[in-house]
């Protein structure tokens, strides 16, 4: 009786025991299970972060202009004439270009030329009378004064003459003409356009800030939307002397080379003016920073145990280019930076690398219309 007895509470006991350990196992897989289903590792993409060189630079819009040039026209109203060019000609200075019906005027001219010859063989006679005494010193007088009024006339209609024709003031490209033969013109209507394209200048502001940084010779880059991947050297020819007072801006012409005539007045452009030397950052892809009311931080990838952890940490940003930004502080050279995926994170977050799909991040990116 005492053996069955004791041969049942060992059964007993091995009952329960295992009872009490396969519940110790089923809590503790139940809690494994809900801690790795309560924070799972989140797929994000990261780089490993690198320095690199770049060159502090003021950006800026500004306009082409020629490096001279006018809207052609005459003093004098008319009828035209003869037409000595056609639209697009290059031209030299001094060049004819237009002449108005002028034979009245150098009718005149040609009568006031008479005038003058008489007076002045008038003057050489009386010059010769006046040693012989045969005639006054006030009668020299009078024919000096005639002489030379009348010479003056001369002159005065020669320039109404010349006034009928233009002459091109500078050498450079014309444009498309706006008259005709056998129209009328009224003093002060435009001809033609006439400019020098080489050089050329771009016309672009800067803010009074960067007075201090830029100055006559320094080199600048141009870029025009018409010839893109194509970069136009230059150097600031001109600050102006004042500043706007109602933007607080300040006027700056840029001297180019045009020798091929690939630039035009009027042209929109982009002005990249270079600014001391080039200095060493922390750059990463605009995508890798998290913006906060409190802050910029990043997600920072680590190693813990077997497996990766994210760690967000705060920066300061500096310059940008294009897709990238520098970085000033919180992030240094060899740090592993999430690109993608932050928005699932926190600290401490277990993650899985995948760079299949990292974003393209360029300090110069080209807007190419498909």
């Amino acid at each position: 009786m005492i053996k069955r007895m004791a041969i049942m509470l060992v059964a007993v006991g091995i009952v329960g025991g295992g009872l009490y350990g396969f519940q110790t196992f089923k809590a503790g897989m139940i809690k494994k299970f809900l801690a790795s289903a309560a924070n799972p590792p989140q797929t994000i993409s990261a780089i490993v972060a690198a320095t690199d060189s770049w060159q502090p630079k003021i950006e800026a819009i500004g306009t082409l202009r020629a490096g001279s040039g006018a809207d052609l026209a005459l003093q004098a109203s008319g009828i035209v004439q003869t037409i000595s060019f056609k639209s697009g000609d290059n031209v030299q200075q001094g060049q004819t270009l237009l002449q108005l019906n002028a034979d009245d005027d150098i009718a005149k001219l040609v009568s006031l030329q008479v005038t003058a010859d008489n007076f002045a063989v008038t003057l050489k006679r009386d010059q010769e009378q006046f040693k012989i005494h045969a005639v006054s010193q006030a009668t020299l007088d009078t024919d000096s004064a005639n002489f030379r009024n009348d010479q003056a006339l001369v002159d005065q209609q020669k320039a109404t003459v010349e006034q009928k024709t233009l002459k091109a003031p500078i050498g450079g490209r014309l444009g498309i003409r706006q008259i005709d033969i056998g129209q009328y013109l009224s003093a002060g209507t435009t001809i033609v356009t006439l400019q020098k394209l080489d050089p050329m200048i771009a016309d672009f502001y800067l803010p009074q800030q960067a007075l201090s940084q830029i100055k006559v010779g320094q080199p600048v880059a141009v870029t025009i939307d018409a010839y893109p991947g194509k970069t136009f050297p230059g150097e600031i020819q001109a600050v102006n002397a004042k500043v706007d007072s109602s933007s607080r801006n300040v006027e700056v012409w840029a001297l180019m080379k045009n020798p091929d005539g690939q630039l035009m007045p009027g042209m929109f452009a982009k002005v990249v003016v270079a600014v001391g030397e080039p200095e060493q950052w922390v750059t990463l892809p605009q995508t890798a920073i998290v913006n906060n009311s409190y802050g910029d931080s990043v997600f920072l990838v680590d190693k813990k145990d077997d497996g990766l952890v994210a760690r967000q940490s705060f920066v300061k940003t500096g310059l940008v280019r294009g897709d990238q930004v520098a970085v000033t502080q919180g992030v240094r050279q060899g740090d592993k930076v999430v690109v993608a995926g932050q928005i699932k994170l926190r600290n401490g977050s277990p993650v899985l690398v995948d760079n299949d799909h990292v974003p393209v991040a360029e300090s110069s990116p080209s807007i190419v219309d498909k």
